[in-house]
């Protein structure tokens, strides 16, 4: 009897090779990537915290620069989807590349990285609404409350079809870019400080200035997100051509919203009085120097699509979580079961419910010790979110390097070791100068432990992932075989069982 080596199709609640193809063309894929990003929230508050923290006016520029980082580790990240398709993304390059033990601790960075970006956003969300109820409604309801409601919606939607997360996240991000592209024309064109409209954030001088490195470990934090065109590879039409064309329109459109935001603010406020007017105002910066020359009802609007932004950022990183359970589930290096879809609309079921799960523990803890929901919750954690990111773009330039070594593959020389060398400098510069200073990203005393523990996580995550590749490899060698082959390790694994119930 021969065997077929085709690639089965998902079934209802049972492990599935594949997810749901062809639903996402390249404006959805945009759509869950900039929602990741939360352009909103990151020119509300991380532009006007850049200002206060650093004191510097360089803001614009540097937002900018690290735009160009991006570009740079995009061309060899783009390279790689056009040869690797895999819900794992990242964890898969580095596999391919440099083997299984080094694929498999990057998919527990990956995990922790990502968990830790969408589960802190629960607080400020949770703050940011109860903020904002209570402004427009008059209604006092504590944090969590919000948290909750927001967590169940998140839950109800990833177990729905990605398009329709796409088509949600389309909406909700349209308004928000529009809304800050109002409020950036203001800025420059009402009242520009002076009555000139002035250059000075945006010169290249001040990328020489010490203290810059900390705005740009603070950009790469801002642009996590666009890095997930890959993760949606499977659930496009064309991977080819969606994964290269979203990865560069997202990077374009938050780079012209951070620097432009940026630069707006500091025309608004005078390049001399910007960081003074940030120290003041926090995160109500934007807001206050567009008030008097908008209706009222247009600022708050903005101040509503903040809350909009924080819970499409929600969506979109529950939609990344979900994916990379389901792809470490499918290839059996985790519970299989992780690698059931629902059969109704194609999404990784048990993965989506166990990021859920895993959520509502974490809100229900800090709930229950009354932690501080900006500064525990949110902070901490998506700072410290944001530093695994960065340690898996670091890994997959590497990972990039070795994959085109000896072979092309059809790809040019830019593509396969100038830019991915030179992203691979960059990055291991801008993740040395995160390590070094973390205790001041966090805002926290030199002794405090969590200066220590939070960065610690992906020590502990790199170390288990070794150790348990060690326990496939002893136990289990064709899963550890075939970790980041997506499709064909599903396919040759139910294969490797069909016949091993034969004999």
């Amino acid at each position: 009897m021969s065997v077929s080596y085709g690639v089965p199709r998902p079934r209802r609640g049972g492990v599935a090779a594949v997810l749901a193809r062809s639903r996402l063309g390249v404006p959805q894929v945009v759509f869950f990537v900039l929602a990741a990003a939360a352009p909103m929230t990151v020119v509300a508050s991380a532009v006007p915290t850049a200002y206060a923290v650093t004191g510097l006016s360089g803001v614009p520029v540097a937002y900018a620069a690290t735009a160009v980082v991006m570009v740079v580790f995009a061309v060899g990240y783009v390279a790689m989807s056009r040869h690797v398709v895999n819900a794992g993304s990242m964890y898969s390059y580095v596999a391919h590349a440099l083997g299984p033990a080094s694929g498999v601790a990057a998919a527990f960075v990956a995990v922790v990285a990502y968990n830790l970006m969408q589960i802190g956003l629960y607080g400020a969300f949770g703050v940011v609404a109860a903020a904002a109820a209570s402004a427009v409604a008059g209604v006092g309801v504590p944090w969590w409350v919000w948290a909750f409601a927001a967590w169940v919606l998140v839950a109800v939607l990833g177990l729905a079809r990605v398009d329709l997360n796409g088509r949600v996240l389309g909406v909700l991000l349209i308004a928000e870019v529009a809304v800050v592209v109002v409020f950036d024309a203001v800025m420059v064109t009402a009242d520009p400080a002076g009555g000139v409209v002035s250059l000075h954030g945006l010169e290249l001088s001040h990328l020489a200035v010490p203290g810059m490195a900390a705005i740009l470990v603070g950009g790469i934090a801002g642009y996590v997100g666009v890095e997930a065109t890959t993760v949606l590879a499977e659930e496009t039409r064309d991977p080819r051509r969606t994964v290269a064309y979203a990865t560069y329109t997202a990077i374009a459109v938050t780079a012209v919203l951070y620097a432009g935001s940026a630069w707006a603010m500091q025309t608004a406020a005078g390049p001399d009085r910007i960081v003074d007017a940030a120290v003041r105002h926090g995160p109500e910066l934007m807001f206050v120097l567009v008030d008097g020359h908008l209706p009222p009802l247009v600022v708050d609007v903005g101040r509503l699509l903040l809350v909009t932004s924080l819970f499409a950022a929600l969506l979109a990183f529950h939609n990344m979580v979900a994916r990379y359970l389901f792809a470490l589930g499918r290839e059996q290096v985790l519970s299989a079961a992780l690698g059931r879809t629902n059969g109704r609309t194609g999404a990784p079921k048990l993965g989506s419910l166990t990021q859920t799960a895993v959520a509502g523990l974490v809100i229900a803890g800090y709930a229950a010790a009354g932690l501080d929901p900006i500064t525990h919750l949110f902070f901490w954690l998506t700072v410290t979110g944001g530093l695994g990111v960065l340690i898996l773009m670091t890994a997959t330039s590497l990972a990039v390097l070795v994959y085109f070594r000896h072979d092309a593959r059809g790809e040019s020389r830019w593509s396969t070791a100038l830019a991915p060398g030179a992203a691979l400098n960059l990055l291991v510069f801008i993740l040395g100068g995160t390590l070094i200073g973390f205790g001041d990203l966090l805002n926290v005393p030199a002794g405090s432990p969590a200066r220590w523990l939070l960065p610690g996580l992906y020590v502990a995550a790199i170390a288990v992932g070794v150790g348990w590749a060690a326990v496939l490899r002893r136990t289990r060698p064709t899963v550890y075989a075939t970790v980041g082959a997506g499709v064909d390790a599903a396919t040759h694994l139910s294969v490797t069982v069909r016949q091993e119930i034969r004999r």
